[in-house]
């Protein structure tokens, strides 16, 4: 069964929802830590470019990849858009490669969830420590337990361009306290005068991680020097109330 897909609707969905520039702090926090960067940064689950395109924009030399074919052309619009050049791929967490080093890695917004087996997540952050040249850096968020377990909301609407209305309504259908997973039925519908034309069912699946676990598993794939900031405030150790986790972690020389 295929989980995350980000198809047509929900890819137009998280456009209108998290156009390019939005920021929940991530942006200006990403934009702060890379700035002594001097060398190629990568975006795993790229997305629709919402934090790759502003940093393209500055001047850093960031290329990204997704699995979404959908989110990937949202990105190349923008970056066309903006006469930039979109150096993107389709690739998978589980397979990307590249026959460079990046100086640095970025996975922003919880990306990182999206990879629910634990030996799979394992496997990932040792292919990532290997893109990483000598003293580069892996920054990532991670949506802490409660963000994960917190029940599902309220119907959400869109309206589009043409003044068709785009609909979401999540349904929790499982949490798997064993393997520290939570499975939800994400249904988008797009909606025009009144009549129902299309609709989509996505299958969301995100795996939660305590601080310390996620910590011993980056140094399990070989990092060092793990840092950990709440809230996008540097060097500030998280509290329970803090929406988002920042892990930055080295690989030595």
């Amino acid at each position: 069964m295929r989980y995350n897909r980000y198809g047509k609707l929900s890819s137009w969905v998280y456009n209108l929802d998290k156009p390019i520039g939005r920021s929940f702090g991530d942006l200006e926090y990403y934009r702060q830590r890379l700035q002594h960067c001097d060398g190629p940064i990568l975006e795993p689950a790229v997305g629709n470019g919402r934090i790759f395109v502003p940093l393209l924009q500055e001047g850093f030399q960031i290329e990204g990849f997704d699995l979404s074919e959908e989110m990937l052309n949202y990105c190349r619009d923008e970056c066309h858009k903006r006469n930039l050049p979109s150096n993107l791929t389709r690739q998978t967490f589980e397979e990307f490669s590249y026959d460079k080093r990046f100086a640095a890695i970025v996975i922003p917004a919880g990306s990182f969830q999206l990879v629910t087996d634990e030996a799979a997540a394992a496997a990932v952050l040792k292919r990532l420590y290997d893109h990483l040249a000598s003293e580069g850096r892996l920054i990532i968020d991670l949506d802490p337990i409660g963000s994960v377990l917190a029940p599902s909301g309220p119907a959400r609407s869109w309206t589009t361009e043409d003044g068709d209305l785009l609909t979401l309504t999540d349904s929790r259908v499982e949490t798997n306290y064993l393997a520290q997973t939570t499975l939800s039925h994400s249904r988008y519908e797009h909606w025009r005068d009144g009549a129902l034309i299309a609709t989509e069912l996505d299958l969301f699946k995100l795996r939660w991680w305590g601080v310390n676990e996620f910590r011993l598993a980056l140094e399990a794939a070989g990092f060092e020097d793990v840092q950990v900031s709440g809230d996008y405030q540097t060097a500030r150790a998280p509290q329970p109330e803090d929406g988002i986790f920042t892990f930055e972690a080295r690989r030595a020389g």
